[in-house]
C-alpha cells in the first residue's frame, strides 16, 4: 500500500479513531495488500459527537450503549433511569473514548 493513500485514509478518518492508536493503523495499512485496504475502507464507523449528544439527550434511557453494543450496561441504565443520573453523566464523560475504542476494534477486525 502506498504512503499516500494510507496518509489520505488516516486523516480521513482520525476523528473515528483513538488519536494514540493512529500511527499503529498507518503500520497495519501500510502492510495490507489492496484486498485488505479495500475491506478497511468498508468499515462503517460510528460517530464519537453524535454518541455524545445521544447520551446528553437519552442516555438515561441506555439508547447510548445500545448503540456501541454495550446491551448489559444499556438494560442497567434503562432499568434504573440511568443509575439515578450517574451512570448517564459518567457516560457524558467516557462514550467518546469508548466509541474511539469500538471503532479501533471493528477495523483492527478487518485488518
Amino acid at each position: 500500500m502506498t504512503q499516500e493513500k494510507v496518509d489520505m485514509y488516516a486523516m480521513t478518518n482520525q476523528k473515528y479513531l483513538p488519536a494514540e492508536k493512529i500511527v499503529f493503523v498507518k503500520q497495519k495499512l501500510l502492510q495490507a495488500d489492496e484486498t485488505k485496504f479495500q475491506l478497511a475502507s468498508t468499515v462503517e464507523f460510528k460517530d464519537p459527537t453524535t454518541l455524545l449528544l445521544v447520551s446528553i439527550f437519552l442516555g438515561g434511557l441506555g439508547i447510548d450503549r445500545f448503540m456501541i453494543g454495550d446491551t448489559g450496561m444499556g438494560i442497567l441504565k434503562l432499568l434504573t433511569a440511568g443509575g439515578c443520573g450517574i451512570l448517564a453523566i459518567i457516560d457524558w464523560f467516557s462514550i467518546q473514548k469508548k466509541t474511539k475504542e469500538l471503532n479501533y476494534n471493528n477495523l483492527m477486525m478487518v485488518l
